[in-house]
């Protein structure tokens, strides 16, 4: 391929993405019939080893033309997992949780024990936000530290109704006063 096809491809880059995120002209190669692939490295954060490609056709006595433009991962890049589909991904909970629950039973724990349960607890206290794993301790003096939100008085907001079936009819004595106007 010419020189000119790698001209087409940057401009074609160009129309879909920032100058600054092509990167140096990685290799051009012959897909035959006329077809090939220019590919430029990717310099946009978080894209290591992307790389755009854009397929050039060039057919006798015609100017190049784009035929497809985008980014594609190289050998190293991260790419996301392969799509699970939420049935599979539930079943598979499932099948966890009745692990799960088939080994408390097996190790002795009795099948009505609730784990919620609070009446073990000496202070009253629920274990939410205890989790080691999620950051967050409700028991801790960190939540007394946190701003809160100035102005906010929930207690003298009215309690909303639906309005599902509209806007109520206005009251008896407009209604007479829009009858006086109309007369």
């Amino acid at each position: 391929m010419s020189s000119s096809a790698v001209d087409v491809a940057r401009a074609a880059l160009l129309e879909i993405t920032q100058e600054s995120s092509i990167g140096a002209l990685v290799s051009e190669q012959s897909e035959g019939e006329g077809v090939s692939t220019v590919r430029f490295a990717s310099t946009m954060l978080g894209y290591p080893d992307w790389f755009w490609t854009v397929s050039v056709a060039q057919l006798p006595d015609e100017e190049p033309t784009v035929l497809e433009a985008e980014l594609l991962p190289g050998e190293g890049a991260l790419i996301a997992p392969d799509w699970v589909p939420w049935a599979d991904r539930l079943e598979d909970y499932k099948a966890a949780q009745a692990a799960i629950a088939a080994g408390e039973l097996a190790a002795g724990a009795d099948a009505d024990d609730d784990v919620d349960d609070d009446d073990d607890d000496e202070h009253g206290d629920d274990d939410l936000g205890d989790d080691p794993d999620d950051g967050i301790d409700f028991e801790s003096d960190e939540l007394a530290l946190m701003p809160t939100a100035v102005g906010v008085d929930e207690q003298d907001e009215p309690d909303a109704e639906s309005d599902e079936d509209g806007p109520e009819p206005p009251a008896a004595p407009v209604r007479k006063q829009r009858a006086k106007k109309q007369q």
